[in-house]
């Protein structure tokens, strides 16, 4: 399999996971316990509409990704969103996190997943 081909798949999985946490877990409301992290973070006042707000805002993370445009860019943005994201999150709510202070594993594998695909499965032209 080429790095061009290996680079395609990836991303689309990448942007498959913007979009299932984003679109079913938050604005389908299909997982509930997103926006109790998100009460808990940002307090309960506007939790269901901030919770959609983000879920929405990640399906467009998913388009941005699936476009190609500025991709090294958008890359930086996903890292440090996943970073920011599960920080905050294990800081403040971690008993609300599926796998608790181990969410930080698989926010690191995506993390390195995002890293891995921008910088060594892209074939940047002159590279």
């Amino acid at each position: 399999m080429t790095r061009k081909k290996l680079h395609r798949i990836v991303t689309v999985l990448i942007a498959s996971v913007w979009i299932g946490f984003g679109l079913f877990c938050k604005v389908f409301h299909l997982v509930p316990r997103h926006e109790e992290i998100v009460a808990r973070i940002l307090g309960e006042t506007h939790a269901g509409s901030v919770t959609r707000i983000i879920g929405v805002l990640e399906v467009l993370m998913a388009l941005w990704i699936l476009s190609g445009f500025k991709k090294r860019l958008n890359a930086i943005a996903q890292i440090a969103l996943v970073g920011t994201m599960n920080a905050l999150e294990t800081i403040l709510a971690a008993d609300l996190l599926l796998w608790g202070h181990y969410n930080v594993i698989f926010a690191v594998a995506f993390i390195w997943i995002i890293y891995v695909n921008e910088w060594a499965f892209n074939e940047r032209p002159g590279a």
